[in-house]
């Protein structure tokens, strides 16, 4: 039998129907209102490519190279142009026709969704990969089927089952097709705490269907009830957008909320004791807590999934204990009601056997990373100083360059003599979660190499001998995890800033928005060799490929959350200590030179292999991945980079890009950027400080004279904003500075659309923006 319908699968049926369809199959079972449907079976597809024939050929198809791109785009395209071009045999068609025609009226819309029949297979870690199709009818039906099998072998498919192992050919998948809901409003809801389990039930809900709210292109409101007396406290959010179905096509729209409807509750109490009820009763069935999509038309509340929550921490009531607190930065807990400093101390801080300190500043410097850690110091003077670096260490050296990140995953701390908060060696250990020090002006001759000393991050200091043994280690990744994977519904975009593939796992936990900003320098400047020199020895493919990986790494990561990837953007100086920096320009002030899109527009057969990069990704299938300009000045950069973007074959019409505002003369021309076509405007607050303060950002003599806050940036970052709403543009911030509480403060006051922060900082931006923001709410009606 090729199809099986709800009411007859169970939570057993999981290899039949895959997840989705054993869930709403169970849910049915259980009396729970569910929109009728049916599923083929994942057998059904087995025997279509097998009776067909074309088994063999398929799965020779997708036997490839997945790292070559070329290669990987003719698997792809082969594979499913196998599957859609095979004609259905007579009696599946009519199989599958005649139960559609039972659904409904009998004409009804249909979602078709393709269903999973492992949770471990790709497509459960990497959203996107298999199809969904909405408001289908009968004649589309069978050529959706089609394309749901078909979507086993995107690109992005392919190469997660290659590079995880697994066999192309074990791989099936089924297809449930569902009666569709026309909800009036619609969302999400956790029937108890989902970090705490804890009796209480959070709700999400947004107007119209529910894709809007899974996909993020709104922020829903957010009630959470405490399930013992059904108490509650309401955020509402402004909605923006809904999805619709339209009446005269039948496709799935997006349309802007009515302004009547944008701040208004979108559940009513009633329905609330409503969605509650029956959230009660699945978590009852199933015995464990739900995460439920829930949609309401009509008065009429239906289930459309439910899947148990798995963020629950068994030994979180142990971390709730009043007897001990917890550091919401590090989860470690001393146990007797006070909190640890922030120690990170990993598995090398006590690589000296007993060792025991004074506790004696021997240096000092900038604060750039937190955390508290003990180990030996290792001077580096040089990169063939690296290899000495083993776990635990703490790496001392004048100032990091990106290709000792290696190395400074390896370290425990990181000690520089120079460089300011926003140098690489701050930012690419405050990714890493590594706790280091800047600055400092004489670590490298004042320490000694093998020398025990302990580094505290957090007040700048660097101690002697061992004073930290914290009792347990912790993780980078957990340590920015949030405590509650709920997070504050913000209309505010909170974002997160990359420096390198290497954070994208820990960046991806913060549970932010999006990137804002993901640096694509540090991935070209790891190469070791500037980008004409690779080029010359390894070739423009080569080149081309290491961009590719890079920035794949972190979409994947994020998918489908926009990643905002920046252009290359290093000055000279940083070219010239690689092989072929020789014939890099010997610049008085490199921050004022060579650099960002001038670079760029001046040497075009170079940067036409960056957007080349760009290109291949968006083949790839990688839609979330936007461009963004450096050091733009003004319209005419931004005609020039459009220019540039069609010669490598990118539609700037179809593709999200934009400008960073980094200087006072972007930010005084944006309203020509905006003409010119930009989607977004990003500030780059460390350079458009320096610029504008005449403070060079990376001096430490003058450290204390860079100030983000100062009154003339925020003058030119609110007149930017300003202008931007009126053009219909986007506007964000990427600097150090959207970090800081006093300019989340400002910003979210101003309207700015994102705000981008730093890996460590997501969850308390969140915070702020979202009490920024109900402040704002109620002055409006009081």
């Amino acid at each position: 039998m090729a199809v099986l319908w709800l009411d007859e699968i169970s939570s057993g049926d999981l290899e039949k129907v895959g997840g989705k369809g054993a869930s709403l199959g169970e849910l049915t079972g259980a009396g729970l209102p569910v929109p009728p449907g049916f599923v083929v079976t994942a057998g059904t597809y087995r025997s279509f490519i097998e009776e067909a024939e074309i088994d063999e050929e398929l799965f020779a198809a997708v036997d490839v190279d997945v790292d070559d791109s070329a290669a990987l785009a003719d698997a792809a395209d082969r594979a499913q142009e196998l599957i859609i071009e095979t004609p259905f045999p007579d009696e599946l068609r009519e199989e599958i026709l005649e139960s559609y025609r039972e659904v409904g009226d009998g004409e009804a819309f249909v979602a078709v969704r393709s269903s999973a029949t492992a949770e471990d297979l790709p497509d459960a870690s990497f959203a996107g990969q298999q199809e969904t199709f909405l408001n289908v009818t009968e004649e589309d039906l069978l050529n959706r089927v089609r394309e749901c099998w078909a979507s086993l072998f995107t690109q992005r498919a392919i190469y997660y089952r290659q590079e995880q192992g697994f066999d192309h050919s074990a791989v099936n998948i089924a297809v449930v097709v569902q009666q569709m809901v026309d909800a009036e409003k619609s969302g999400v809801m956790f029937t108890s705490h989902p970090s705490t389990g804890d009796k209480t039930m959070i709700i999400e809900a947004a107007w119209g269907l529910g894709e809007a709210v899974v996909s993020g292109a709104v922020s829903p409101d957010n009630y959470v009830i405490d399930r013992e007396d059904r108490s509650m406290d309401v955020t509402v959010a402004e909605k923006k957008v809904m999805h619709e179905k339209d009446e005269a096509t039948g496709q799935t729209v997006e349309r802007e909320v009515p302004e009547d409807k944008r701040t208004a509750r979108v559940v009513s109490d009633d329905e609330i004791d409503d969605l509650m009820d029956l959230g009660e009763r699945v978590e009852d069935h199933y015995g464990d807590p739900q995460d439920v999509e829930w949609a309401i038309v009509g008065g009429d509340v239906y289930m459309l999934q439910s899947r148990p929550i798995t963020t629950i921490d068994e030994d979180e009531s142990d971390a709730a204990d009043p007897t001990g607190s917890v550091d919401t930065a590090t989860g470690l807990t001393d146990g007797s009601g006070g909190v640890q400093s922030a120690d990170t101390d990993s598995a090398g801080a006590g690589s000296d056997a007993g060792a025991t300190g004074t506790g004696d500043v021997i240096v000092d410097g900038l604060g750039s990373s937190p955390g508290t850690v003990s180990g030996p110091a290792k001077i580096v003077t040089k990169l063939d100083d690296l290899a000495k670096v083993s776990e635990g260490d703490i790496i001392v050296t004048e100032m990091t360059m990106p290709d000792m990140v290696p190395a400074m995953k390896r370290a425990s701390g990181i000690i520089t003599d120079e460089g300011g908060m926003t140098s690489h060696a701050a930012i690419v250990s405050r990714e890493l979660g590594v706790p280091a020090i800047v600055g400092t002006t004489n670590a490298t001759t004042v320490l000694e190499d093998g020398q025990v000393v302990t580094l505290d991050g957090d007040k700048g200091a660097v101690l002697e001998g061992k004073t930290v043994d914290p009792d347990e280690e912790t993780e980078p990744v957990e340590e920015v995890r949030p405590q509650s994977p709920v997070k504050p519904m913000t209309a505010t975009e909170v974002k997160v800033n990359v420096s390198i593939p290497e954070a994208a796992e820990r960046a991806a936990a913060t549970g932010a928005d999006g990137v804002g900003l993901l640096r694509t320098e540090h991935m070209i400047l790891s190469l070791n060799q500037t980008p004409e020199k690779f080029i010359e020895e390894n070739g423009t493919d080569a080149y081309t490929t290491e961009l590719v990986e890079g920035i794949r790494g972190v979409a994947d990561a994020f998918y489908p959350r926009p990643v905002r990837v920046r252009t290359l953007d290093a000055p000279t100086d940083e070219f010239r200590q690689l092989e072929g920096g020789d014939d890099e320009p010997a610049e008085h002030n490199p921050m004022l030179g060579y650099r960002g899109i001038r670079r760029s527009l001046d040497r075009q057969d170079v940067f036409a292999h960056e957007l080349e990069a760009f290109r291949r990704l968006y083949e790839l299938g990688y839609d979330n991945v936007e461009i963004m300009f450096p050091l733009v000045n003004d319209a005419e950069d931004i005609y020039r980079a459009k220019e540039c973007m069609k010669q490598a074959g990118i539609d700037p019409e179809k593709r999200k890009w934009g400008a960073m505002i980094e200087t006072p003369a972007s930010a005084l021309s944006v309203e020509g950027m905006a003409e010119a076509g930009i989607d977004f405007a990003s500030f780059g607050t460390n350079d458009l400080t320096q610029y504008t303060l005449a403070v060079d950002r990376n001096n430490e003599h003058v450290a204390d004279r860079f100030d983000e806050l100062h009154p003339a940036v925020l003058r030119l970052i609110g007149d930017v904003i300003e202008t931007c709403r009126e053009h219909d543009v986007d506007t964000s911030i990427c600097g150090q500075a959207g970090s800081k509480p006093e300019m989340v403060q400002f910003l979210a006051n101003e309207g700015i659309t994102s705000i981008s922060a730093n890996i460590d900082a997501v969850r308390d931006v969140q915070h702020e923006v979202k009490r920024v923001e109900q402040k704002l709410l109620l002055d409006s009606v009081r």
